[in-house]
């Protein structure tokens, strides 16, 4: 779909929807209700009008299509200076932008503003594999890269298949189009594959797979976050195995780009105080959400670190040109 048919088809969503008023906070879902993103658009809506960082409850406005390109789209086209906007975003939104996936659209269109919350990725194996740490099976990829294949809940060039790369080209192995990955109807399926021993490791999020550490069926090698998940505390990082990998699928907001710094400021201070508040860390122990917060310019320049790297990897292993 190209960028114009997102322009025509973002305004017949939005005069469906109805008008917005200018003095209202409005979050834009960009899918139907239910999931992550009409979470984030919900739980921090709510949180806001509570703590009084807004004067009246956020209207959220679910707004599906092209996996978030038409909301994108809207944003950029139709609201630019809207300083009263913001956008439920994710680790898909810059995996997506990274790959051209929005009919040209660029990350530098939008200002990310925050996340404040993630479910943090895990290389995960079968209880009885013979791989008992990350180095044990990084090792055996570089000996032989077919000698483990990975099965994940995302297509070829997703956001799974990236993670186990990531961590290769950290170690310094640069022949990842080697390196066997197999995509299924989401986590479930994966780490179904790998107990079932149809694939040697699993790549996904910590949400995937409580249940199966619970009943001991898989052995977490790594989790991929900046420190050790609470509660998991006995899984280590990959940076702690020499790997300094960071993918969470975070949880997070961008706003439109062209307000004004002052106003981009403002946001990063009411999104710090969603997650100060002691009803964001309930509400991420109830959704079993870890602690990821990088707010303000800390987290745009993080960001654009991310998408070049998602860039560079997907060209690599041929999902873009």
């Amino acid at each position: 779909m190209t960028y114009s048919v997102f322009k025509a088809a973002s305004l017949g969503a939005v005069l469906a929807l109805g008008a917005t008023s200018a003095m209202a906070t409005e979050c834009i879902a960009p899918a139907n209700p239910g999931g992550g993103w009409d979470f984030t658009c919900r739980q921090i809506g709510k949180i806001l009008y509570d703590l009084g960082e807004v004067d009246a409850p956020v209207q959220i406005t679910n707004m599906a299509g092209a996996g978030g390109g038409l909301a994108f789209s809207t944003v950029v086209n139709e609201r630019d200076t809207d300083a009263d906007l913001i956008v439920a975003a994710s680790s898909a939104t810059t995996t997506r932008l990274a790959q051209n996936a929005f009919g040209g659209a660029t990350a530098d269109q939008v200002r990310f503003v925050g996340a404040i919350g993630a479910d943090p990725g895990v290389i995960v194996v079968a209880a009885d594999s013979p791989f008992q740490s990350l180095n044990d099976m990084v090792d055996s990829i570089i000996a032989d890269p077919t000698s483990v294949a990975f099965a994940g809940g995302s297509a070829a060039g997703g956001f799974d298949h990236l993670k186990p790369l990531q961590i290769l080209k950290a170690a310094g192995f640069d022949d990842i189009t080697a390196v066997r990955y197999i995509g299924v109807d989401g986590g479930a399926d994966a780490i179904t594959q790998t107990i079932g021993g149809f694939t040697q490791a699993m790549t996904g999020d910590m949400s995937e797979i409580v249940g199966f550490i619970n009943s001991g069926e898989v052995r977490v090698l790594a989790v991929l976050t900046e420190e050790r998940v609470p509660g998991f505390e006995s899984i280590p990082t990959a940076r702690e195995q020499g790997y300094d990998v960071v993918a969470v699928n975070w949880r997070g907001l961008y706003v439109p780009g062209g307000i004004s710094d002052a106003e981009f400021d403002t946001w990063a201070a009411k999104l710090q105080a969603v997650a100060d508040s002691a009803e964001w860390q309930e509400a991420m122990v109830a959704n079993g959400l870890a602690p990821f917060t990088k707010v303000g310019g800390d987290f745009q320049s993080w960001v654009d670190g991310v998408v070049a790297q998602t860039a560079e990897l997907s060209r690599e292993i041929g999902v873009i040109q």
